[in-house]
């Protein structure tokens, strides 16, 4: 019988050739479609088919060139972001040992908000989905902290109003900053930096305005109420740059604390130098503690925030009137481009803030500060 040979075999070499030229066509066909579709997928513009959807639905956050996802791409910007946030919520532990850089933190805490946005940029061009919920954690330890001054908590009229402010030893312009403080409509003014000639001008300038008027030093204290039993403050100095005075104000006897605690210093040598405004802080928190009046204003250049840890002695027991009553964050220095609200009213007992705010600038470095307050 004839041998029951495949067909292909009976054909020959050349079939043969011929069928796998066939099985080599075919692969190649499905791997050419398996490429159109890949391509397709990804969104080749000849396609016709648009990109898958990454992150949310958002086209375009999908995996980049590398395969990386958004969860996994811009994890640097993640952990700067956790550092920020880390920074704020954790202020009060940033040691003062090197260089007083608590307190200068403290001083410009506000600011490192400015980090938020200063991510935002690279995070977005990263596409990076971890990075943008990172920031989550800085804004939101930011507005707990800071989101309150951004309102306007005034409550109405009041009492009466008090000035603060640092003239400048070299305010080339005292009649301007007499002009500006009765423009104010304060009762009580309070002035830092006095000193020669420009004392005088203020002297004889709010004379007309401001019958009563008290001078310990470099600071003084200017009243349409009658002052009396002033008072010396020692704050450690060596020389007088604090005082006490009562004012009989028509609700009754306040007393009035009148301020100018040391400068600061940013030194390359020797750091934020905040030793001696410390020691002058606990002297006055001190003398306020025991004062037997019991409604008391404290107005002063105390070259610190409220914020800073180095004021605490004072920050502690007195209420500030910006942050209670204020409409912003009220920065007072330097004037040019205020940064920072080193300039301050506050109070302690039964006075209650109704308004707080800026003046307008005059020829100091600092700009005035205003509080009106109500008895209770």
């Amino acid at each position: 019988m004839p041998s029951a040979r495949p067909a292909a075999a009976r054909a020959g070499p050349a079939a043969a050739r011929a069928d796998g030229a066939n099985d080599g066509s075919h692969g190649m066909a499905q791997a050419d479609r398996a490429d159109r579709v890949s391509t397709a997928e990804a969104g080749d513009p000849g396609s016709g088919r648009r990109p898958a959807a990454g992150f949310l639905g958002v086209r375009g956050w999908g995996r980049d060139a590398r395969g990386a996802t958004a969860w996994r791409r811009g994890l640097l910007i993640a952990a700067a972001a956790l550092l920020v946030g880390a920074v704020m919520a954790f202020h009060a532990e940033v040691p003062n040992s090197t260089g007083n850089l608590g307190s200068l933190l403290e001083t410009f805490l506000p600011w490192v908000g400015l980090a938020v946005p200063v991510l935002l940029v690279p995070a977005l061009l990263r596409r990076s989905a971890t990075a943008l919920l990172a920031l989550l954690v800085p804004l939101v330890i930011w507005t707990d902290m800071f989101g309150g001054a951004l309102t306007d908590k005034s409550g109405g009229a009041g009492d009466f109003t008090v000035v603060s402010h640092n003239v400048a030893a070299a305010n080339e312009d005292p009649q301007g900053t007499v002009r500006m403080l009765e423009k104010s409509g304060a009762q009580i003014v309070a002035l830092q930096e006095l000193a020669g000639r420009p004392l005088r001008a203020y002297e004889s300038g709010l004379a007309d305005s401001y019958p009563y008027h008290a001078v310990e030093g470099t600071v003084g204290l200017w009243s349409k109420y009658p002052i009396g039993d002033v008072r010396v403050v020692d704050i450690k100095m060596g020389w007088t740059r604090a005082f006490r005075a009562e004012v009989g104000t028509p609700q009754g006897p306040v007393a009035v604390y009148v301020a100018h605690l040391p400068s600061v210093r940013l030194r390359a040598e020797g750091g934020f130098t905040v030793d001696q405004r410390g020691v002058s802080a606990q002297a006055l928190g001190d003398a306020i503690e025991a004062e037997p009046v019991k409604k008391v204003l404290l107005l002063g250049d105390l070259n610190g925030t409220m914020n800073d840890r180095s004021l605490a002695p004072v920050t502690s027991q007195m209420r500030s009137a910006q942050g209670a009553a204020g409409d912003g964050f009220g920065f007072s220095w330097p004037a040019t481009f205020p940064m920072a609200r080193i300039d301050h009213i506050m109070s302690k007992g039964g006075l209650r803030p109704t308004d707080s705010r800026t003046l307008e600038r005059d020829g100091s470095d600092h700009l005035a500060v205003a509080a009106t307050y109500r008895y209770q």
